[in-house]
């Protein structure tokens, strides 16, 4: 409720002076003939990303919706009634609650059949400036519809048409405004007045604005950081600046949050710092007492080992193979000796005369 107590009437009025004043400059010097109303909208800045998104509904006392805007209301499908009857139907409903305002009114099952290709639902997305929906088809509108509607932020917006009320619901939705807060930035804008009001008349729209979104706004401690007032075609102008001192309150709010982490982790980082300094001094003792032997053992006199008797062991298998190898790869003798010849030649003849001299087994 700060926000609401420092929002200055004066201030507001001022800004939302200059900008009708830039607008009527804008509009005799382009194009005199079009008398054509522009959106003025609030834009909020929050001092943080919200958590989580959230729409919220905000009345204006006076509306904020033109004459010549047009409106489409979507109905369901009436048991035992073609399309035709349920839009005759809706329309004398209507005339009998008071409801004026809107222009067609299109059934559930006319948008199926009719609006199912893509450029008859871009069609009838450029043909209304508004469009509402009975509660009971509301979830299955958006698979009919299509993304553009929700990008051009033109869903349809909820209706019960069963209230006893009807006139006054359905005058609350088409002259008020909602604010879409959404979780992935903290700017949000919401349109309050058109250029054909008076400035009183905005002035007033804008304060009940504030005054419903500061209340609605699910957020602590403080909420709004900026508040700016902007036409389609104008520079935003600031309305409300929060005062500095939220700053500090939302610093030391941020330091508490994460004191709880940093403590978990710096008492981990502690226990490690021990028990590293713990093996430190373990392995400086461990080389005082190294040092320590070795000097002892420099002072005592040096005693001659007694050295054993090798026994002969047998060669190793490796040993063998390697001679083989030593033996396959020797190269041959060049040239050999005379003696040797002779040697050589009388063996093979021995050999030759004493398998001759076998005697034949008869």
């Amino acid at each position: 409720m700060a926000e609401k107590a420092l929002l200055d009437r004066s201030q507001v009025k001022k800004a939302v002076q200059a900008l009708q004043a830039f607008l009527k400059n804008k509009a005799s010097g382009e194009a005199p003939f079009l008398d054509e109303t522009q959106h003025i909208s609030l834009l909020f800045t929050l001092w943080k990303i919200p958590k989580e998104a959230q729409t919220i509904r905000i009345p204006l006392p006076h509306g904020q919706r033109s004459d010549t805007e047009e409106i489409c209301l979507f109905t369901r499908d009436e048991p035992n009634m073609t399309s035709e009857q349920t839009q005759r139907f809706y329309k004398k409903l209507l005339q009998e609650r008071g409801v004026k305002g809107i222009s067609e009114i299109i059934p559930y099952k006319v948008l199926k059949t009719e609006y199912k290709p893509y450029e008859a639902k871009r069609r009838l997305l450029g043909n209304f400036d508004l469009f509402i929906s009975d509660d009971r088809i509301r979830r299955l509108l958006p698979s009919h519809l299509g993304k553009h509607f929700y990008k051009s932020k033109k869903e349809p917006l909820c209706v019960n048409l069963q209230s006893k009320h009807l006139a006054r619901d359905i005058e609350r939705v088409i002259q008020g405004t909602s604010l879409k807060v959404t979780n992935k930035g903290c700017c949000c804008m919401a349109r309050v007045a058109h250029s054909g009001m008076t400035a009183d008349e905005v002035t007033e729209n804008i304060e009940a604005a504030v005054q419903t979104v500061v209340t609605k706004l699910r957020m602590k401690g403080p909420v709004i950081k900026l508040i700016h007032i902007k036409s389609q075609t104008s520079v935003a102008l600031p309305v409300y600046t929060s005062d500095l001192g939220h700053l500090s309150v939302l610093e030391s709010k941020q330091a508490q949050t994460p004191k709880d982490k940093e403590s978990a982790s710096t008492k981990k980082n502690k226990t490690e710092d021990k028990e590293q300094a713990d093996a430190t001094a373990e392995g400086k003792r461990k080389v005082k007492k190294v040092k320590k032997n070795k000097a002892a053992a420099e002072d005592e006199e040096e005693i001659p080992q007694l050295v054993p008797i090798e026994t002969p062991v047998k060669k190793p298998k490796l040993e063998k193979a390697s001679k083989k190898k030593k033996l396959e790869k020797a190269p041959k003798p060049a040239a050999l000796k005379k003696g040797t010849k002779a040697q050589s030649k009388l063996i093979k003849k021995t050999d030759s005369k004493v398998k001759r001299k076998v005697p034949k087994v008869k």
